[in-house]
């Protein structure tokens, strides 16, 4: 199939994250870490310490990297990066947004969702003119 997204075969695919400490956390506990040869990260703790520009060159560089199937970010750190993560357009990796504990999910904000609903939005006025 011609344009359809594929993430290479000859290792595993990983999930990067972009939130607080809580979040990150819990899911390096899960299993999710991963630590390259470089010694570099599959994943950016956000604090208050934390620059805008650190969480655009992370979100830039985990949605280049080959073997990043899914990247997660918290919702209110995607609001930082608004503009980055309404521009991404690619299928894989995917980027979802997802609540953390200081900050509750609101689906308003979320590009993702939004999308999905426009596409069903559409499809179900295209079915109901026929």
């Amino acid at each position: 199939m011609a344009g359809k997204a594929t993430i290479s075969s000859s290792n595993s695919a990983i999930i990067a994250m972009i939130a607080d400490e809580d979040t990150v956390t819990g899911f390096l506990l899960a299993g999710v870490g991963n630590v390259d040869l470089r010694r570099k990260t599959n994943y950016l703790i956000v604090d208050s310490k934390t620059t805008v520009k650190a969480i655009e060159d992370a979100f830039k560089e985990f949605t280049t990297k080959d073997d990043v199937a899914i990247v997660l970010i918290s919702q209110y750190v995607a609001n930082m990066i608004r503009f980055l993560v309404d521009s991404y357009n690619k299928p894989v990796p995917a980027i979802l947004e997802i609540p953390s504990k200081d900050h509750p999910y609101d689906p308003a904000h979320d590009s993702i969702l939004s999308r999905v609903k426009y596409l069903f939005s559409s499809d179900s006025s295209e079915s109901a003119r026929r």
